[in-house]
């Protein structure tokens, strides 16, 4: 079989406020805020990690690439930490955000996971995690 795809680049969400969720990615992921022109040359916000961004757009978002029935908070996605999962769990006790669930056991892309849950403002589900 022949490699097609070689990586996500970034993904997109949809949410409720544009600025309530940056901030929170900011807070508690350490995001970076990015704005851009978008296709027909309207603001686009966007959060960059590593090598990667999550794009940002609201119902009102005027693109002609949107998913066809964009839903607010059915995100679900996980994202690998750049340290111990422990120093991410300590960072969210410092700043009074609970994890929904974990540490637990998983399975991610290159083997096993260990992984906290969390929830962003609009309920998207957020998952950080280690690799074993």
């Amino acid at each position: 079989m022949i490699k097609i795809i070689d990586r996500i680049d970034h993904i997109v969400l949809t949410v409720t406020d544009i600025e309530l969720t940056t901030q929170w990615y900011e807070k508690v992921l350490g995001f970076e805020r990015e704005f851009f022109k978008g296709p027909e040359g309207q603001p686009r916000y966007a959060l960059r990690f590593g090598e990667l961004k999550i794009n940002l757009q609201d119902k009102a978002t005027e693109t002609p690439t949107k998913a066809r029935v964009p839903m607010i908070g059915s995100g679900d996605f996980c994202l690998i930490a750049t340290g111990p999962l422990d120093d991410f769990i300590f960072h969210l006790k410092n700043i009074g955000v609970t994890a929904d669930v974990g540490p637990v056991p998983r399975r991610g892309a290159l083997g096993p996971i260990r992984s906290v849950y969390l929830r962003d403002p609009d309920g998207n589900l957020v998952e950080v995690a280690e690799y074993l």
